[in-house]
């Protein structure tokens, strides 16, 4: 086998804010694995949360290489992931899933079948997706709820955590004015207090909200537990479920666990959280981080294990350099493609990114600029 290790840089269509910081860009890296023509892809995208920068992801990709090469075949190489034994311990997560991300690529090729066929799905799965609008004015919010609603999208995440709670209740009221027949979450990524979820759950629940995210600080799950008992509204995990272990804490006791290929370890280790928390009262949420398709991809071949999913990362990008998994119209959606189902996008092509029918001027200025665009020698 023969693999090589790329970076890129994913620009958003707009700056997304949320309780601790603001993003208007991320470094991904791609491992690509190729063996007898055919080639399989993955991605992990750098994170300060969970401190992997870029150099430190080529570093951990490169030493994965070469322990897949080591292995002869794909198929031997998934196998090893899938037993815990590669890359290697120690490995974060999200190491972990782009690895076999880029090993189930090339086994569907291999195996002439899509990758939810290989996990035992026969039908493409397809869900509809939350989209995020981040922490904004409530002018701004409404119109971006408008134009999500115009667009098809019936489940809306709102991000929360402003200094002032009562701006969060002003953006979210905006939102469920602007878009009143949407499903909507509020994710306040752990900016809430315990006395201020106490006051604004039941804010929240009044004005329709169907669930919210880790409200409070992570580090706690003892304390998110017993919000969760007394909240009027479904509570979801999310920074406080990482692990198989984490979800083992909390199954039973909050109403939703989010997770995230990136955090988790990949596929298989998410269909292992999946099946502990079935029959448990804990429902599934599949989770991301901004990513470009390729590293959304895998999670979206899981959707119909869902309760909730909000996997629209590739489309707060200005573009995108893969396609494969659609989502403009509030629906992602595996395929009978071989494999993850993506392909490179071209590069005279610029994705249509954050909100139907124009993103920011901000996005406009970023899809412009030729010299960021990855070259697709970079991506076949």
């Amino acid at each position: 086998m023969k693999t090589t290790v790329r970076t890129a840089r994913l620009e958003l269509a707009e700056p997304l804010r949320i309780s601790r910081a603001t993003m208007a860009a991320r470094d991904a890296v791609w491992l690509t694995v190729e063996r007898g023509g055919l080639r399989g892809h993955g991605e992990a995208v750098a994170s300060a949360y969970f401190g992997l920068d870029t150099r430190t992801l080529v570093r951990l990709l490169r030493e994965a290489a070469a322990a897949i090469e080591r292995c002869g075949d794909p198929e031997t190489a998934l196998g090893a992931v899938r037993a815990g034994e590669l890359p290697g311990p120690g490995t974060p997560p999200a190491v972990i899933s782009a690895v076999e991300s880029a090993l189930l690529d090339l086994a569907g090729k291999r195996a002439g079948t899509a990758v939810h066929q290989l996990l035992g799905a026969v039908a493409p799965p397809s869900a509809a997706t939350a989209r995020t609008i981040g922490i904004t004015s409530p002018a701004r919010a409404a119109v971006l709820a408008a134009r999500l609603a115009d667009s098809g999208f019936t489940l809306i995440k709102v991000k929360a955590g402003a200094t002032d709670p009562d701006e969060d209740l002003a953006r979210i009221r905006a939102v469920r004015e602007h878009a009143p027949d949407a499903v909507l979450l509020v994710d306040p990524n752990g900016g809430w207090s315990v006395p201020q979820a106490e006051a604004l759950l039941p804010r929240c629940a009044e004005l329709g909200v169907a669930a919210v995210e880790q409200p409070l600080a992570p580090g706690d799950p003892e304390g998110l537990a017993a919000l969760a008992a007394r909240s009027p509204l479904p509570v979801i995990a999310d920074e406080d479920a990482v692990s198989y272990e984490d979800a083992r804490r909390l199954a039973g006791r909050v109403q939703g666990i989010n997770v995230k290929l990136a955090k988790c370890g990949g596929v298989f280790a998410a269909l292992r959280i999946a099946e502990l928390l079935a029959g448990s009262g804990t429902e599934l949420m599949l989770g991301c981080l901004t990513a470009s398709t390729l590293g959304i991809a895998p999670a979206v071949h899981l959707v119909h294990r869902a309760r909730w999913v909000d996997l629209d990362g590739h489309l707060l990008l200005a573009r995108d350099p893969w396609t494969g998994i659609g989502g403009t119209d509030g629906t992602v959606r595996a395929s009978d493609r071989l494999g993850l189902g993506v392909r490179p996008r071209p590069p005279e092509v610029t994705a249509a990114a954050a909100l139907p029918p124009s993103v920011s001027s901000a996005g406009r200025a970023a899809a412009a600029r030729p010299s960021e665009r990855p070259r697709r020698a970079d991506l076949a």
